[in-house]
């Protein structure tokens, strides 16, 4: 039987939504090894609109559920219908979708406040001892929803961010690109992708690892 992996988006493009290429990367090394993938993404209006060619805002709103189906092909969950009996494990691709609607880590660091559905199944996840994957920024997120148990993470090198990871109760682990982090007690890996970059080939090798790796810690 094949094993159930949320994909858990933040609407669509790297500037205020999900970053794309990582998303399409954890979708396509999903589905190489045959996981039964379920896209999902709170229903909510994202924190604002960015014109990627300028990345100046714009003047308009644009809901994360909807967004994210452009990534998902249409065949996207609102997240608060699903809870952590539903997938085997739960992967966040990056963008700074996961600190401007999954959370407001963009706007408040450490002092953040992690949307409460994704805190909600996060917990529930971690109650179940089933693995959570996060990629780029989204590790950032995933320590201030469970900080209780002071996750070990990485989003690379970036000093500021890290001991913002810090403050928040986690303990930040410098990685390459190519790497790896994983928080064995909590069934926590995380990897630096664009964090760190430069390409698409780059973060590749590192989301693969990543995809592999929560597929092995499903029980």
């Amino acid at each position: 039987m094949s094993k159930k992996v949320g994909v858990l988006l933040s609407g669509c493009g790297v500037f205020d939504g999900t970053e794309i290429h990582e998303s399409v990367l954890t979708l396509l090394f999903l589905d190489k090894v045959g996981a039964e993938v379920i896209c999902t993404a709170p229903d909510m209006n994202q924190l604002h609109v960015i014109n990627h060619m300028t990345q100046e805002v714009m003047d308009e709103k644009r809901n994360v559920l909807i967004e994210s189906a452009r990534i998902a092909r249409g065949n996207v969950l609102d997240l608060k219908t699903l809870g952590a009996n539903d997938m085997d494990a739960i992967i966040i691709p990056g963008g700074f979708g996961a600190a401007k609607n999954l959370s407001d880590f963009a706007l408040k660091g450490p002092e953040c406040e992690v949307h409460s559905q994704v805190k909600r199944i996060l917990a529930e996840m971690l109650k179940a001892k089933k693995p959570i994957g996060a990629i780029c920024i989204s590790p950032a997120m995933v320590t201030k929803a469970l900080a209780d148990v002071h996750p070990e993470v990485t989003i690379g090198i970036d000093t500021g961010t890290a001991a913002a990871i810090e403050t928040m109760g986690g303990k930040h682990l410098s990685c390459k690109v190519a790497d790896i982090i994983e928080d064995s007690s909590n069934k926590i890996v995380t990897t630096p992708a664009y964090m760190l970059g430069p390409g698409i080939k780059d973060v590749a090798v590192g989301i693969e690892k990543l995809v592999n790796k929560v597929l092995d810690l499903v029980n």
